[in-house]
């Protein structure tokens, strides 16, 4: 796959859920914070979003907001106060029918797609990391083509529950949730969109998450981004936050967690799509990485905790710091990589039969 539909795969479980909500006159309503992303498009009128320690955010019509960290929030027809957002209505309650609503026809309506994604923020890609606490994106006139073509089928589907919705309506929140990070990351705010719009560290990148079972070594890499072992490293490195082989190592072991998590497959399996030759040369990398053995963790339920060190309950390792900021202007990031390919250490494998590339 690649990095968004990849990142998405990792920390997605279950399946998402959206409500229509339509209101008017002078409302208020409370969202608590959530293990997960939540997302609110508004279909017609204007409304204001306040979240947990943040600015205001007007909506207009046609805008869409994502929280991809769970952030809890306030949705209400004005920029409410304190004492306001203290006497918010529950938003379960606008579910449930326990919250008078106004005519359709009243001054002042609003109409809202409203819903949330579940995640396993164990298994956070730094992309999806990288983001903010709330995503805008303004409804714009011939922009976002795709991203306001899913809004109009999901919000046709959820009005008409017409046969087959069961299974549309899940696949147009998925849909909607890769076009909504596919916006953020156009914008090119924050790190990732800088990786991704990067050709080299793109490239790399692509190349690992099309077959991460596959024998890579940075000469490997260099070659599919069509620069220098070098340059690869440098750029890699700076713009990533760790050298190639070390994020390679890295991702094949949150991948195999999800599929730990995921799917029935024995250990042998696991490993073998994941890049590793034995179910020991697999446990020892798991291990070391993340504390706690493959087994462990499939039998450790949610939560698993043990992880938390190792993978995205962690990002720092994953983002660049002014060090290596430092040493991609210095260049000094060439011989670091270089000294740490042949051993094969970084691919955390030991003994005979290891997987595959980590030789």
């Amino acid at each position: 796959m690649d990095v968004v539909s990849d990142a998405v795969s990792a920390i997605r479980v279950g399946r998402p859920s959206s409500n229509k909500v339509r209101v008017s006159g002078s409302w208020c309503s409370r969202l608590a914070p959530y293990d997960g992303a939540g997302f609110h498009v508004v279909l017609e009128g204007s409304c204001w979003l306040l979240p947990d320690g943040g600015a205001p955010v007007s909506l207009g019509a046609g805008d869409v907001v994502l929280l991809p960290h769970g952030t809890g929030h306030v949705i209400a027809d004005s920029p409410a106060d304190a004492a306001a957002v203290d006497r918010a209505t529950p938003f379960e309650n606008w579910l449930t029918g326990h919250t008078p609503r106004r005519s359709a026809d009243s001054p002042g309506t609003v109409e809202m797609l409203c819903g949330k994604y579940r995640l396993d923020r164990v298994h956070m890609h730094p992309l999806m990391a990288d983001m903010p606490a709330v995503v805008h994106l303004p409804n714009r006139v011939g922009a976002r083509a795709e991203l306001r073509a899913a809004v109009d089928l999901l919000g046709h589907e959820l009005s008409t529950q017409g046969p087959g919705a069961c299974l549309a309506v899940p696949g147009l929140l998925d849909l909607l949730l890769v076009y909504m990070i596919r916006s953020w990351a156009a914008e090119g705010h924050g790190t990732w969109p800088s990786v991704l719009g990067d050709h080299v560290a793109s490239a790399a990148l692509r190349a690992l998450h099309s077959d991460v079972a596959a024998p890579w070594t940075i000469d490997l890499l260099a070659a599919e981004a069509g620069v220098s072992r070098a340059t690869l490293a440098r750029r890699f490195t700076a713009l990533v936050g760790r050298p190639p082989m070390a994020y390679l190592t890295w991702w094949r072991l949150t991948f195999a967690a999800t599929l730990l998590r995921d799917t029935p497959d024995p250990l042998a399996a696991i490993a073998r799509r994941v890049g590793y030759g034995t179910p020991y040369a697999f446990s020892h990398a798991f291990s070391r990485e993340f504390g706690t053995t493959p087994g462990q963790y499939r039998t450790s339920g949610p939560g698993r905790p043990d992880l938390a060190r190792g993978a995205a309950g962690d990002h720092r390792p994953l983002r660049p710091t002014a060090e290596v900021r430092r040493r991609h202007v210095e260049g000094t990031a060439r011989s670091q990589e270089a000294d740490s390919v042949p051993s094969g250490e970084d691919e955390g494998v030991t003994g005979p039969g290891s997987g595959a590339g980590e030789r």
